[in-house]
C-alpha cells in the first residue's frame, strides 16, 4: 500500500485536576457506571497531580519516531490523535486532510487483540471520519498486533534479566522468585470472543476463557523468558500471567488472578521475591504507576517480599525500530517479524473478531496503552 502519513493512535488522559472527572465521564459514557466508582478512580489521577502520564509519554514517543523514521527510510509526516482527550481523532483527521493527506497508516499503542484495544479504535476512527465528512475521502488502515515483535520484547527482556540477577545477588535463589506478567483484566466474555472466530478453539486450548487476548500475552511472556534465558542462563524463576485494574460489576466474571491475590498466594507458598512485568502496556501510564508501583508493591512489602517492577517498552530504541518495522511491512512489503508461533498477526481483522460486548458489561477505562 502507498501511504502518505502516519497516525500515532492512543487512548488519551487528563492533563490537569479539572479534566479528571470530565475525562472519566467521557470514557464511561452510556455504561451506567456509578458516580462513586468514578470518584474512586479519580483519586488515582489526583494522586498524580490530576495528570495522566500517557500524553507526555506519547509526545516523547512521537519525537522519537520523527527522529528515527527518516533514518529507516520512512519519510512520512507523523501525527498523533487520542480517543478520549486532546488531540481528538476528529480534529487530527481534519488537519491531516487539510494538509493534503489521503491515505493514512495508524499505529496504535495497544499490542493485543481485544475490543477496547483494537476494534474500538477502528470504530472510533470511522466515527471521526463520518463526523468530519471525510468518509470516502480519507483512508485509514491499522497496523497489525505486535505482541510478539522482537522490538517490543527486547527492552522488557533486558530489564527483567537485570532484575532477576539483582535478586540473586541479594541471596535469593531462582526458586525463591516469582515473575508475574501483568496486564489489564477484561470481562471473561470479552476474552472468549477476542481474536478471529475461526481460531477460537486454538486460543481456548492455549488460554482457556482468556481467548486470543490471554493467548497473545502468554506468548509474549514465554518469548520474554526465552530472551532472558539467552542472557543469564536457564536457572530462571517460575512465571505466570496475572491481571490488574478490574473495574466492572462484581457480578460480571473478569479474567483472573488479580495481581494482588497472586502476590498473596505466592507469599503463602514460600516465595521471597516478586518481579512484576507490565507486559500488557507500552508505557508507564496510570494503570502501571498506580496499580503496580503502588498497590502491588504494597501487597508485596506487607508480606515481606522483595519487589521489583520491569520497564515498559516506552521509547526504547529497539521499540521505536520495531514500530518502524511494522510501518515498513505495510508501506514497502518489509519482512514480518514475530517471535511466537501465534504470529505474525494478520494485517486486517476478521469479520466478527473482538465484538463489542460492553453495552452489557459496565466497565471503567479499559485502557490497553
Amino acid at each position: 500500500m502507498s501511504y502518505d502519513a502516519i497516525l500515532l493512535t492512543s487512548f488519551g488522559g487528563p492533563e490537569g485536576p479539572d479534566e479528571v472527572m470530565p475525562y472519566l465521564e467521557r470514557v464511561t459514557a452510556g455504561r451506567g457506571v456509578p458516580r462513586e466508582r468514578l470518584e474512586e478512580v479519580s483519586h488515582h489521577y489526583l494522586a498524580l497531580g490530576g495528570v495522566s502520564p500517557i500524553n507526555e509519554q506519547n509526545r516523547a514517543l512521537l519525537a522519537a519516531m520523527r527522529a528515527r523514521f527518516p533514518e529507516r527510510g520512512i519519510d512520512l509526516p507523523i501525527y498523533w490523535g487520542n480517543r478520549n482527550s486532546e488531540p481528538y481523532f476528529a480534529d487530527v483527521l481534519k488537519q491531516m486532510y487539510a494538509d493534503g493527506h489521503r491515505s493514512v497508516l495508524a499505529w496504535v499503542t495497544s499490542a493485543y487483540s481485544s475490543y477496547s484495544g483494537c476494534r474500538q479504535y477502528r470504530e472510533n476512527l470511522a466515527v471521526a471520519l463520518e463526523e468530519t465528512g471525510l468518509t470516502g475521502k480519507l483512508n485509514i488502515d491499522k497496523v497489525r498486533h505486535y505482541f510478539d515483535h522482537p522490538g517490543f520484547i527486547a527492552p522488557i527482556a533486558d530489564d527483567l534479566a537485570q532484575h532477576i540477577s539483582a535478586m540473586k545477588d541479594q541471596g535469593l535463589a531462582a526458586s525463591d522468585i516469582r515473575v508475574m506478567f501483568a496486564t489489564h483484566s477484561i470481562p471473561t466474555a470479552m476474552g472468549v470472543s477476542s481474536g478471529p472466530e475461526a481460531r477460537r478453539s486454538e486460543f481456548e486450548a492455549l488460554a482457556g476463557e482468556g481467548g486470543a487476548y490471554a493467548a497473545q500475552h502468554l506468548a509474549a511472556a514465554e518469548e520474554t523468558m526465552k530472551k532472558v534465558a539467552s542472557k543469564i542462563g536457564s536457572d530462571l524463576p517460575s512465571w505466570s500471567l496475572v491481571y490488574q485494574s478490574r473495574s466492572g460489576s462484581p457480578s460480571v466474571p473478569w479474567l483472573e488472578p488479580d495481581v494482588n491475590d497472586a502476590i498473596e498466594e505466592a507469599a503463602e507458598n514460600g516465595t521471597k521475591g516478586v518481579i512484576i512485568v507490565p507486559i500488557g502496556f507500552v508505557s508507564d501510564h496510570v494503570e502501571v504507576i498506580w496499580d503496580l508501583d503502588n498497590e502491588a508493591k504494597e501487597s508485596a512489602e506487607e508480606r515481606g517480599l522483595a519487589f521489583a517492577r520491569v520497564v515498559t517498552s516506552g521509547v526504547a530504541p529497539e521499540f521505536v525500530d520495531g514500530i518502524a518495522d511494522l510501518i515498513l511491512e505495510r508501506q514497502v512489503g518489509g519482512e514480518k517479524k514475530a517471535l511466537s508461533k501465534l504470529g505474525p498477526w494478520v494485517d486486517a481483522c476478521a469479520v466478527g473478531c473482538c465484538p463489542n460486548l460492553r453495552k452489557d458489561l459496565p466497565v471503567i477505562a479499559e485502557a490497553k496503552n
